[in-house]
């Protein structure tokens, strides 16, 4: 934060557009309570708060919720209005609310991960409804733990308010992949500095050069992300 605004002080805009802040692990009230604390703060340099809500499962950064109850895999409304209620009220404050609908790190096989989006919808028209707004969507989301979702999936939950989508998971797969596929194409080339299937004394520089594989990685990585675009219907919306 304190460089945040040290770089507003200076230029006028933030040198972070967003911050999250994930204390989903403590009760709600405190939670709402930090995040208070913090958007006050951030409201000042037009920085964005990304709060978090319910446990997103499977295991990440060393964090464990495998094993959770499932129930707290699912945020309900009152939850979340809570959370607008003390945030919507800062002066010049935004924010967006990662609410737990089935969400999980990593990818699964299929039938292990029940994503319930329609709670994103049903949270919308809760608080539609509570605070009198002629607007179905009061509030933005962010969809943690997209890896793995199908594209249907996705655009139910944007059509909820979700504005952000973290695929941490598929984007590291996509990199390996891209390695992966390099080694393979390329295995024989690969055992020595000297000799390959075009003759014992041909060098193979170019292709253990780790830019090569890395390269690579970094090719499938924008096809993957080129995907999530699509998904997200993010192409050719600007004008």
């Amino acid at each position: 934060r304190e460089a945040n605004e040290k770089f507003f002080e200076q230029h006028g805009e933030p040198l972070f557009s967003s911050h999250m802040l994930d204390l989903s692990e403590e009760p709600l009230e405190e939670n709402i309570g930090t995040c208070v604390e913090y958007l006050t703060r951030m409201s000042k340099f037009n920085c964005m708060l990304e709060m978090e809500l319910g446990v997103t499962g499977g295991e990440e950064d060393g964090v464990d919720n495998s094993e959770v109850d499932s129930s707290r895999l699912y945020t309900q409304p009152d939850e979340v209005y809570e959370v607008y209620k003390a945030l919507s009220a800062i002066e010049g404050g935004s924010f967006t609310i990662a609410a737990a609908f089935g969400n999980v790190h990593g990818v699964y096989a299929p039938g292990n991960v029940e994503l319930r989006p329609e709670i994103l919808h049903n949270t919308q028209k809760y608080i539609s409804e509570e605070i009198g707004s002629d607007n179905k969507l009061p509030l933005f989301f962010v969809f943690h733990g997209g890896s793995g979702s199908s594209q249907e999936d996705i655009r139910y939950a944007i059509d909820a308010g979700v504005i952000k989508m973290n695929i941490d998971t598929d984007t590291q797969w996509a990199f390996w992949d891209g390695i992966r596929s390099y080694e393979a194409k390329y295995h024989d080339y690969l055992q020595a500095q000297i000799g390959n299937p075009e003759g014992a004394e041909k060098p193979n520089k170019k292709y253990y050069d780790p830019r090569m594989a890395l390269r690579s990685g970094e090719e499938t990585m924008a096809a993957r992300l080129c995907g999530a675009a699509e998904d997200l219907n993010c192409i050719d919306v600007l004008g």
